[in-house]
């Protein structure tokens, strides 16, 4: 696992998704999105439909049909979960799954006590994330779904890589637990320690909740990190003098 401090990373990342860096990513980007609320159609506002092309579908160059997001509104929920995955499949698995956390530590809608193991599933949000997602409904709970379709614990840990995004002193507690604690399904998070490819971006309000050396450890770390990419002859060169 790596730990970088949020810098420029953020930037350069949105540079190159959005073709700012001169790169095409028409024909080979494929985008699964972690998860759908039950319920919501397509059109409403607040939709992960909605969101995920007002922020990024229509800012990139990517064939309409490569883009997947689980229906919340079909009939047959469990039938949509099962078809996901084979979706997931068929595209050759997760190259890269990016995503954020809550201040509990979930992944996608994996809230605590969720399976470790688990598969593209219909969930139940507990009170905190309906109360959490009422600012989308006008403050008002009574509208804010209670049921979701989500990537599961086991179908994030399949991917070939993971970046998750922490940022503020209200997840400062998770990233503790994640990084510094033992692996427990009540932290979805802290799973990735099991994972071989994982990168945690933060900001330092992020960090609050580690130990000093922890974060002195994870710096220094990536400022030699850094300096191999930058210019890796003349890091080797001073390296061996």
């Amino acid at each position: 696992m790596d730990l970088r401090v949020l810098e420029s990373v953020q930037r350069r990342w949105t540079k190159r998704v959005t073709g700012m860096s001169g790169l095409n990513y028409r024909a080979r980007l494929r985008v699964l999105n972690q998860y759908s609320v039950q319920g919501l159609p397509r059109d409403h506002p607040e939709s992960y439909h909605s969101y995920m092309w007002n922020h990024l579908f229509k800012h990139i160059d990517i064939h309409p049909e490569n883009v997947n997001l689980l229906d919340g509104t079909c009939s047959d929920l469990e039938a949509e979960c099962a078809r996901y995955e084979a979706k997931i499949a068929e595209a050759g698995g997760i190259e890269l799954f990016m995503g954020g956390i809550g201040p509990d530590g979930h992944v996608a809608f994996n809230e605590p006590g969720s399976s470790l193991v688990s598969r593209t599933r219909v969930k139940t949000l507990n009170q905190d994330t309906i109360q959490a997602n009422a600012r989308f409904f006008d403050n008002d709970i009574s509208k804010v779904p209670t049921r979701a379709l989500t990537v599961g614990v086991g179908t994030v840990m399949d991917a070939n890589e993971v970046l998750i995004l922490i940022t503020g002193q209200h997840k400062a507690y998770a990233l503790h637990q994640a990084i510094e604690e033992g692996v427990n399904h009540m932290w979805t998070v802290s799973a990735f320690q099991q994972h071989p490819k994982t990168i945690m971006v933060c900001d330092e309000d992020a960090t609050l909740e580690l130990k000093v050396k922890t974060v002195k450890y994870f710096k220094e770390l990536w400022s030699v990190h850094s300096k191999q990419i930058d210019d890796p002859v003349a890091f080797e060169s001073t390296r061996h003098g």
